[in-house]
């Protein structure tokens, strides 16, 4: 912990390099990945203070759509949409996912219920010919897939993508390597950017 406090510590004394950051925010981009601490948006992109808006889970779900409950996973991706008005969306998994290596192989997580409960929102259990492999490489990229239909379903997502205002990318990190991958269009397939 010490380290970090250190940082923390050193980090406010160039006030310079912050001080536009106080006029607000206007992030292009929306990025939903996992909560994993291997998992960091602004080193995988390169992207500073205030360029990406963030949206972290455990397994990089985006839950249904509420229609009674509001979560703040919808809160934040509505935020991002309708009030930051982003550009593009990115769901990006990972490999050596946890949470969604304990989906394909159908873990016991009866002794953490908030988690067992949280991954049901995954939606089906990912498609995985290799269940054994510690990347579940497959199975991420099946997922992130099955998160990204859903979040086309979030209304306001929807409706600025029928408008041609809004762009939503899927894509594939391998902490191993620090490859990124993204989903091809035209045959689902990911690859290297």
């Amino acid at each position: 912990m010490q380290p970090l406090i250190d940082n923390a510590r050193t980090f406010g004394q160039r006030p310079e390099e912050f001080a536009r950051l106080a006029e607000g925010q206007s992030p292009d981009v929306l990025f939903i990945t996992c909560s994993d601490s291997r998992v960091v948006p602004a080193l995988i992109t390169g992207a500073r203070p205030g360029e990406l808006f963030e949206l972290r889970t455990a397994g990089n779900i985006v839950p249904p759509y509420p229609s009674e409950h509001p979560t703040s996973e919808a809160a934040t991706i509505e935020y991002a949409v309708e009030v930051l008005g982003v550009k593009d969306i990115v769901v990006c998994g990972h490999s050596h996912c946890g949470a969604v290596g304990a989906l394909v192989r159908g873990d016991d997580l009866n002794a953490v219920p908030a988690v067992r409960d949280w991954l049901a929102h995954g939606a089906d259990q990912p498609k995985c010919d290799d269940p054994a492999d510690p990347t579940v490489a497959e199975a991420v990229q099946n997922h992130v897939l099955a998160q990204v239909l859903r979040l086309r379903s979030y209304p306001c997502v929807e409706k600025r993508l029928t408008n041609g205002q809004l762009g939503v990318h899927a894509w594939f990190y391998e902490v191993h390597t620090g490859t990124v991958r993204a989903r091809r269009a035209d045959n689902d397939t990911f690859e290297a950017v």
